[in-house]
């Protein structure tokens, strides 16, 4: 299930299959459970879980077959040509960092405000 945490719910979805995959409960070559499957085990859209698999997708740890469905990489299996599987893990650690950042900004925006209440801002 998908937590209030202030990380978009793709985000903490991607990170779930990730320790899955990394884990070893979701073995290479093993399918990922459909998306209708993940969005009712994740009580999520099947947008917001479709962009979790693009993540995987894009860090190479899951690829797709048409019309079989998804799958997780081998480890041993070699990246495609131009995979940026680096490139994007710097940027998601980035993106996370923000995000832990602009919540502590808002939390403290939040604080502040209520503290006085009668004050305007100017």
């Amino acid at each position: 299930m998908v937590r209030h945490t202030g990380q978009p719910a793709y985000l903490q979805i991607a990170d779930d299959l990730r320790a899955q995959i990394r884990g070893g409960s979701l073995a290479p070559g093993a399918p990922l459970p459909s998306t209708t499957k993940l969005a009712e085990q994740y009580d999520a859209s099947l947008s917001v879980v479709k962009l979790a698999v693009g993540v995987l997708r894009t860090e190479g740890l899951v690829i797709g077959q048409q019309g079989k469905g998804v799958f997780v990489r081998d480890a041993e299996e070699p990246p495609a040509a131009g995979d940026s599987t680096s490139e994007v893990a710097e940027l998601r650690a980035a993106v996370q960092d923000l995000s832990v950042r602009l919540a502590k900004v808002e939390e403290q925006l939040a604080t502040s405000t209520t503290r006085h209440p009668g004050r305007s801002s100017r």
